[in-house]
């Protein structure tokens, strides 16, 4: 994450829920005071419940296909949104190399590309000013994690929608407006109407669906951190979403 975008991380659950319970507690007594705080530490529980943020995932997936089809009227390339970046060290020396997300994105890309035979386009900006940019980590990781040949790198978008804007300004003159577009399902529908703003028409490829929790299983009610990651993206694509509709 940037400090840029610490504003927006503050006003999404579950960060805005921990600071209405905050302010809950530092008010004490005081009108309003436990109503924050009820608040804020009962939507923390409910958000760190995996029934919750599977559901609100699934409620992001609507409507997405399990399994990529092949068209008759077959996309003349794949895009392979960025995700996520990782800081390491290696013999001492800083190294950055792709995230979970990005990684996860790029492993369904390039089971595409080997079924499709189509030339891959990977696009993502730098996360932090002193990063490379996300495009350039996933070439490098497509050629040695997927024996993967990137054929395009867009390396200055910052978000969803310049993904798609800078996607267009490299495929669209060279006559490739069809795209089998690769992310995480529940962050499909938003890169879908971000692509087709930019021009484009295109084929979710989406990386997994994911499973709601049964409710008769018993971790489906026990609080993780992971349910509170996830209900952070859900939340965040429904809030996205609702923004694009705004911006149409």
């Amino acid at each position: 994450m940037s400090l840029g975008e610490l504003p927006s991380l503050l006003l999404l659950p579950p960060m805005n829920l921990l600071v209405a319970a905050t302010a809950g507690a530092v008010m004490g007594r005081r009108r309003g005071g436990r109503a924050l705080l009820a608040v804020g530490l009962g939507g923390l529980v409910l958000l760190s419940l995996p029934i919750v943020s599977g559901a609100l995932l699934r409620l992001t997936e609507l409507g997405l296909s399990d399994a990529t089809p092949l068209p008759a009227d077959m996309p003349g390339a794949i895009v392979i949104l960025s995700g996520d970046q990782e800081a390491a060290r290696l013999d001492g020396t800083p190294a950055w190399n792709v995230g979970p997300l990005t990684l996860e994105r790029e492993q369904a890309g390039a089971v595409l590309a080997r079924a499709t035979k189509l030339p891959v386009l990977v696009t993502g900006g730098a996360v932090h000013p002193w990063s490379p940019p996300l495009a350039s980590l996933m070439d490098i990781s497509m050629a040695r994690d997927f024996g993967i040949k990137v054929r395009w790198q867009e390396t200055a978008s910052r978000d969803t929608m310049e993904n798609a804007r800078d996607s267009a300004a490299i495929l669209l003159p060279a006559g490739i407006r069809r795209v089998f577009l690769v992310t995480q399902a529940w962050h499909m529908r938003r890169a879908l109407l971000a692509f087709r703003r930019a021009g484009f028409d295109p084929v979710a490829a989406p990386v997994l669906l994911d499973d709601l929790p049964q409710w008769r299983h018993s971790y489906a009610f026990i609080p993780s951190v992971r349910a509170w990651v996830e209900s952070y993206y859900a939340i965040h694509e429904l809030i996205g979403w609702a923004w694009y509709a705004l911006a149409a």
